[in-house]
């Protein structure tokens, strides 16, 4: 069992959340009880997923994707206001790291899905240094989206560039579609994150380095799988990954 502020602050401390640039809050989310003995982690605060956690008699829930999102105009009503009530109603607290959780070097989204796939950084890239980039496990872009396809368990959407060998490997989980020319930048002949735009393929076709989509919830389930294992380690709490599938 811990203390929620002791909790929180641990983790606020170990994802270096302050120095990160975000669109909403994080960290604690919504307050809850004060005594904490099961955490259990999953990709999105959805409804599904909150319910889920009470079910599973949860005190805190640990999410990547909190409650807050772009260009939201605050008003809660709807999806919130189901989601908000679910969580006040069993004194629940919900804690989320955006960012801190992405770029974290040993237990966020891109040091353990890269782990995953067998994939060592040796330099960073993008905003905020959130991507990857290191030497490609293969030369031929075949062999990684077969062994991304059978690690993540899910076909990848690739678009080759102008199929020369792979040296070196960029990756941002999630929605980093936008890193794709940073990528191209530190040196790249593939690029991997979750999700792939109207631009990308030309790019990718233009530039001759491939551009290959995992999907963004695929790609975002490791860190907290990983900082829910840190926390039953450091702290004995009990810890639960509740998986929501999302075809996105």
């Amino acid at each position: 069992m811990i203390d929620r502020d002791d909790l929180v602050s641990h983790l606020d401390g170990l994802l270096e959340a302050p120095r990160f640039k975000d669109y909403g809050p994080n960290g604690l989310q919504v307050e809850g009880r004060r005594s904490i003995r099961k955490v259990v982690s999953g990709v999105t605060a959805s409804l599904a997923l909150i319910d889920a956690a009470l079910a599973q008699q949860a005190d805190a829930i640990l999410v990547h994707h909190g409650l807050f999102w772009r260009g939201q105009d605050g008003r809660v009503t709807g999806w919130m206001k189901q989601r908000l009530a679910a969580l006040l109603r069993a004194d629940v607290n919900l804690i989320a790291y955006h960012l801190p959780l992405d770029a974290h070097a040993e237990l966020g989204n891109n040091a353990q899905w890269g782990a995953r796939l067998g994939l060592v950084a040796d330099n960073r890239f993008g905003d905020q240094n959130l991507g990857f980039v290191g030497p490609s496990p293969t030369a031929s872009l075949d062999e990684l989206t077969a062994r991304i396809t059978q690690t993540m368990g899910r076909a990848c959407t690739a678009v080759p560039g102008d199929s020369r060998p792979l040296r070196r490997v960029a990756w941002c989980s999630g929605g980093a579609q936008g890193y794709f020319e940073q990528a191209i930048a530190a040196g790249a002949d593939v690029y991997l994150t979750g999700e792939i735009s109207e631009p990308q393929a030309h790019y990718a076709r233009e530039c001759g380095v491939a551009f290959v989509a995992c999907g963004h919830h695929a790609s975002e389930r490791y860190g907290v799988q990983a900082v829910g294992a840190h926390l039953a380690t450091q702290f004995g709490v009990v810890h639960q990954f509740i998986e929501v599938d999302n075809p996105a």
